[in-house]
């Protein structure tokens, strides 16, 4: 478990990556992204357990509230962004070994703090502006009632 940009995230993992899938939930609170827009060559999907989150998907906007679910097929570009009060999500997602994100920009994203000023493959420059993760025992008070 860990903060991130002021919300939290929980990889499921510890200090061993699943080799062929993800899963994690993720705090958001309002105005932050989940990640930068981005695409990859496998499937991801998000369902929003509570709250409201904005989805940029393929460089449109669209609100999502509690239970909305999104399939993200392969290579579309997206990210999601917490609203209202933020939102609590639940984030799985395919892995293969070797393939890497690629983030495009994207004026939608860029106006929400979740772009890029020049399409890259590099997510450790990507992400760099947000620093490392902290390890952080469960705070508390994120899950809904």
């Amino acid at each position: 478990m860990a903060l991130e940009r002021d919300g939290w995230y929980c990889n499921f993992e510890g200090s061993t990556r699943f080799p062929e899938f993800g899963l994690n939930l993720n705090r958001l609170p309002p105005g932050a992204p989940m990640a930068i827009y981005h695409h990859e060559p496998h499937q991801e999907g998000f369902l929003v357990l509570d709250g409201e989150a904005l989805l940029i998907i393929d460089g449109e906007e669209h609100q999502l509230k509690r239970w909305d679910y999104v399939h993200c097929p392969p290579d579309v570009p997206h990210v999601l962004i917490g609203a209202g009060d933020g939102a609590l999500v639940l984030a799985v997602g395919a892995r293969a070994p070797g393939m890497r994100a690629t983030y495009p920009v994207d004026e939608a994203a860029l106006k929400h703090g979740a772009g890029v000023d020049v399409e890259t493959n590099d997510a450790r420059d990507t992400y760099a502006k947000f620093g490392e993760l902290e390890a952080s025992a469960y705070p508390g008070s994120l899950l809904p009632e």
